[in-house]
This record gives structure tokens, C-alpha cells and sequence, in this order.
């Protein structure tokens, strides 16, 4: 079993609360616009990390952190990209791949919007975190975390840290 803390659109501030949030998590997955690389690494000192760079981050960033990542944690295939759309309407840079071979889940950030939603058609569950910083027209700061058991996906809750 893991618990995972998601959180997207830092744009370089990093809230002191996402380490007590993340307290209780085996990982952290930020999907994308991290702002500075200071933000990666403080979060990765805190516990595993795994990105994706968004359109906002520069080459310290995208040297280090890739345009999408997939990869297993426990039994469940994870997808993650910063610009991902949502379910009936995936950004044209993903839908091929999530048509093709769809993962169990799907993590996007960009819009600022937190929505956690799932796609009947392709069967899986796609998350879109919110956005954690200040930057942006979202009312709320947000964060997710799940467990992840196995093939089982369970005990979503979303954090919010407060107002901008």
C-alpha cells in the first residue's frame, strides 16, 4: 500500500503546509509548472519524488524532470503529463497514447482546476490536482492524496490550503 500526495502549478512557492498534508504519504507526484527547481528538490528531500515539467518551467527544470512519465506504483498503471485536458476532451498531445494504451490513471495539471474524475470510456480515473501556488485565477490552493493498494485505488481526499 502507498499513499500518494499529488500537486501541480507550484510556479516556484512551495506552502509550508504540503509538508504537514504530506506527512502521512510514501510519495510525492507533482504534475508540472514547478516553478524552480529549489521547489523539486525541497519536496524530494521530504520523500520520492516523481515530475513532469510544464509549459512555465525552464531548462533547470526540463533537464531533470520529463514532458511525461508512466510507470507502475503497486499494480496500477500511472500516466503524467502537465497538459493532459480531461476526460471527452484529452489535450491533442496525449489522446493518442491514453486511446491507444490506456493507464489505470491519468494525472494532468495547467488548468488550475481541480477535478478528479472518471473516464467510463477508457476506464480510468484521471486527477487534475489543482494548483498549489499563488500564481493563477484559482479562488483555493489544492492538493489530492490516495492510497494506492494494489490494483485498487481508494481514499481520495483533497486538501485545500487556503485562499491565494
Amino acid at each position: 500500500m502507498k499513499r500518494i500526495g499529488i500537486l501541480s502549478d507550484t510556479h516556484g512557492y512551495l506552502d509550508e503546509k504540503i509538508f504537514h498534508y504530506f506527512e502521512p504519504c510514501d510519495e510525492i507526484w507533482h504534475a508540472g509548472d514547478i516553478g524552480r527547481i529549489e521547489v523539486a528538490e525541497r519536496l524530494a528531500a521530504f520523500r520520492p519524488l516523481r515530475a513532469v515539467h510544464g509549459n512555465i518551467d525552464g531548462q533547470d527544470v526540463r533537464r531533470v524532470y520529463p514532458e511525461t512519465l508512466r510507470w507502475k506504483c503497486e499494480e496500477v498503471e500511472v500516466m503524467m503529463k502537465h497538459i493532459g485536458g480531461y476526460p471527452g476532451r484529452y489535450d491533442a498531445s496525449v489522446r493518442q497514447m491514453l486511446l491507444t494504451k490506456p493507464p489505470q490513471l491519468f494525472i494532468a495539471g495547467h488548468s488550475h482546476i481541480l477535478k478528479i474524475k472518471y473516464d467510463r470510456q477508457l476506464q480510468l480515473l484521471h486527477i487534475n490536482p489543482g494548483a498549489a501556488g499563488l500564481s493563477g485565477w484559482q479562488p483555493e490552493r489544492t492538493l489530492v492524496i490516495l492510497t494506492i493498494e494494489g490494483n485498487k485505488m481508494t481514499d481520495c481526499s483533497v486538501i485545500t490550503l487556503g485562499n491565494k
